[in-house]
């Protein structure tokens, strides 16, 4: 620790997903009084410790260069890393979300999306398989069965089951979009739709690849059908994402824009399993027009402001919620852009790259302060704290924006990854820096 820091401050400087910290919920008194609660809170916090170490110890994901097509010792080094992973339990903390095991599931899937290598894949299934064990109506006490808000006992991922009563908010997109992305991959992949699971079925999901993707597809529906869509959005007021107006979280208020890119990685997975089986065209246009109206909302509809930087680039501003459009903080902008860059990649819902080159000027020309400074919020201010604190490491998210600056990719990626030297134990920044070389690489 250094002189007058905090514990939590120490605490939070050191996870290795910095993206856990980025959701409102989760706040970092929660945290510590979580680590320390109970008679046995000591050895908590020294297991807590004690998990960092190992993750550090097992960083074994390395760079091996930073030009030229990704090598098959980069992707080694990834597959190895993340077959040493353990699942979440819970989702206590977000943990599915923007917790270790959400953003590492998120890691394997843009890997085999990336170079289609099965033991990739077979790791996400052993994720996705965990997440979806521990769904709220599906999981034994303590882990599910709880009444939350709503009154039932909903198809759920509850963050926080302490509290009275218990809550659900953008959260609940990421486990949904983990089963739906994993869905649509194995859906894509006719050669191994025949072959038994290399994993096994210990869920009895399904012992063929094919077979797990539809139990995948059809819980995934049914969390959106039963929850998301039935109880917690809004959906009246022409298709955009609001709370619903009963919901103990922020109630009959826009879904600020990190939260719709959760919601958006749910929808836009399900849009792309179904369109491959052709079998709910219905289904499928409901949950396109959602995407497509968050995208217009944000681009059209005033999201975000455009500027121009000092060095003459356009970049945008924003704020983390309609009608804010301005001053967002680091951390939920770069889940922000994450979600954005989801959605270009996708190619189905009109996002182009003129339109994600001005996120890339706002890191580039506006949050970049220095070597190794980075501003706390997307307007370049360095006087706020929490999320919206200045930055030594750039935060995963913004990583996917060096496509469409490479003139910075190679400063943006070395910042936190030394070629041929320390590993990292950051799944989800090691596969947007594969995913990004890959990408240049293809465009040389």
């Amino acid at each position: 620790m250094t002189t007058g820091e905090s514990l939590s401050d120490f605490i939070f400087r050191l996870l290795p997903t910095e993206d856990l910290r980025s959701y409102n919920p989760i706040s970092r008194s929660w945290l510590l009084a979580s680590i320390m609660r109970g008679p046995f809170g000591t050895y908590a916090l020294g297991a807590f410790f004690g998990g960092l170490l190992f993750t550090g110890a097992n960083a074994q994901m390395k760079v091996s260069s930073f030009d030229g097509p990704v090598t098959e010792e980069e992707l080694k080094s990834f597959n190895d890393y993340v077959a040493t992973l353990k699942p979440a339990t819970d989702n206590k903390g977000n943990q599915w979300a923007q917790g270790h095991s959400g953003e590492q599931t998120k890691a394997m899937g843009l890997v085999y999306q990336m170079a289609e290598q099965q033991e990739t894949l077979d790791q996400m299934l052993r994720f996705c398989d965990a997440a979806l064990s521990e769904r709220n109506d599906l999981a034994k006490a303590p882990v599910g069965q709880h009444k939350i808000w709503t009154g039932g006992i909903d198809p759920v991922w509850p963050n926080n089951v302490t509290e009275k009563p218990i809550q659900t908010g953008g959260e609940q997109g990421d486990p949904v979009g983990h089963l739906a992305s994993c869905a649509y991959l194995i859906l894509k992949t006719d050669k191994i739709h025949n072959q038994k699971v290399t994993t096994g079925n210990p869920h009895k999901y399904g012992a063929t690849y094919l077979e797990r993707a539809k139990t995948y597809l059809k819980e995934a529906d049914f969390s959106m059908s039963n929850h998301i869509l039935k109880s917690l959005l809004d959906l009246s007021n022409g298709s955009k994402m609001y709370f619903a107006k009963d919901s103990p979280y922020m109630g009959g208020k826009p879904v600020p824009w990190n939260q719709q890119m959760m919601f958006n990685y749910a929808f836009m997975n399900l849009c792309s399993a179904h369109r491959i089986l052709n079998d709910n065209p219905k289904l499928l246009a409901e949950y396109s027009t959602i995407i497509t109206t968050s995208m217009d909302w944000f681009f059209h509809g005033g999201g975000v402001q455009t500027k121009k930087s000092k060095k003459g680039n356009t970049v945008y501003d924003r704020g983390y919620t309609v009608p804010k459009t301005s001053g967002e903080d680091s951390n939920h902008g770069a889940l922000d852009v994450a979600g954005f860059y989801r959605t270009y990649i996708d190619g189905h819902y009109g996002i182009t790259a003129d339109q994600m080159k001005p996120f890339a000027n706002m890191f580039v020309d506006v949050m970049t302060l220095g070597d190794k400074k980075y501003a706390g919020t997307v307007d370049g201010r360095t006087d706020g704290k929490g999320h919206a604190k200045p930055t030594k490491n750039i935060r995963s998210g913004y990583l996917f924006l060096a496509e469409f600056r490479p003139d910075a990719y190679k400063s943006m990626m070395s910042a936190d990854f030394v070629v041929g030297g320390k590993g990292t134990g950051s799944a989800d920044g090691f596969s947007r820096f594969l995913w990004v070389k890959n990408q240049l690489a293809e465009t040389k």
